[in-house]
């Protein structure tokens, strides 16, 4: 009797592994799943379907934030005296229950900051339900005439406005194209020398180089285009010594460094005149 074909007893025939959980198997699903995977998100980036997911997202987060008490209940604002608290909120771009989260704090300084008083501005959220406006506005310097146009202007030059500008007739004139952006310095000089400036009504920019200055009374006075602080205290040296404006004077020339023009009134050369007969 043959025994070839026989088994070995005690040793159990070896059942074969499912393909399922052989090793390259695992490897091979694991794979296929990463490329599907990543073709979904490529083509999720492509169509703009992640973008699109990932905004409703955040607006579903955001009203949900409101829900919680993230709202804007209340607007402060710090340091308004001419500009119009109705303007500063349309500029802030909100309204009350609006989600605090959704508020741009960026673009509402932008818009605050373009309105014509409105120097500097900032803006804040205070959490949960407060937003902080602080501005800083400009300070009216004198008013501009440019080509029979009026408009006040700030320290910078900047226009603040052009229309209702009677509260504003008692400060200086100042005419030309250029003016605006040198008043500041003119004005600097002319107050170091407070009892001429009180005098001083309007100030002419003269072919961007210089000033010439009109007086009460009608004097006018021509600054030359450098050392005019000099020049303007040596004619207050002159008026408290001498009184040269109270003398019937029309035209007074301080472009010389060593010397004052006077001009006198017609009626004062005749009067001038007669006197020196007399003596």
């Amino acid at each position: 009797m043959s025994t070839a074909n026989k088994m070995p007893k005690g040793k159990p025939r070896k059942r074969a592994a499912p393909v399922w959980r052989r090793r390259w198997f695992r490897t091979v699903a694991v794979s296929l799943m990463l490329v599907l995977a990543g073709g979904s998100g490529w083509w999720m980036f492509r169509t703009g379907a992640l973008a699109q997911l990932a905004e409703s997202a955040k607006w579903r987060a955001i009203a949900a934030s409101a829900h919680a008490g993230l709202r804007i209940d209340e607007v402060l604002v710090v340091g308004r005296k001419s500009t119009g608290r109705d303007h500063l909120l349309r500029a802030l771009g909100t309204a009350r229950g609006s989600p605090i989260l959704a508020f741009d704090v960026v673009r509402a300084k932008e818009r605050v900051e373009a309105l014509p008083w409105v120097r500097r501005a900032s803006v804040e959220r205070m959490l949960p339900n407060t937003i902080l406006l602080t501005v800083e506005e400009r300070l009216p310097l004198a008013l501009w005439q440019n080509e029979g146009q009026f408009a006040l202007i700030d320290y910078e030059g900047a226009v603040i406005q052009r229309q209702n500008l009677e509260a504003y007739q008692d400060l200086m004139i100042v005419i030309g194209p250029d003016a605006p952006q040198h008043t500041a310095s003119l004005l600097e000089i002319l107050g170091a020398q407070p009892e001429l400036m009180s005098l001083v009504r309007a100030a002419i920019r003269v072919g961007d180089r210089r000033w010439n200055l009109s007086l009460t009374g009608g004097i006018n006075v021509q600054l030359p285009e450098e050392n005019a602080s000099i020049a303007w205290m040596r004619l207050a040296q002159y008026q408290r010594s001498h009184g040269v404006l109270e003398r019937d004077v029309e035209f007074v020339d301080l472009r010389l460094p060593d010397r004052l023009i006077v001009r006198k009134t017609a009626l004062g050369e005749a009067v001038a005149a007669s006197l020196g007969q007399e003596t």
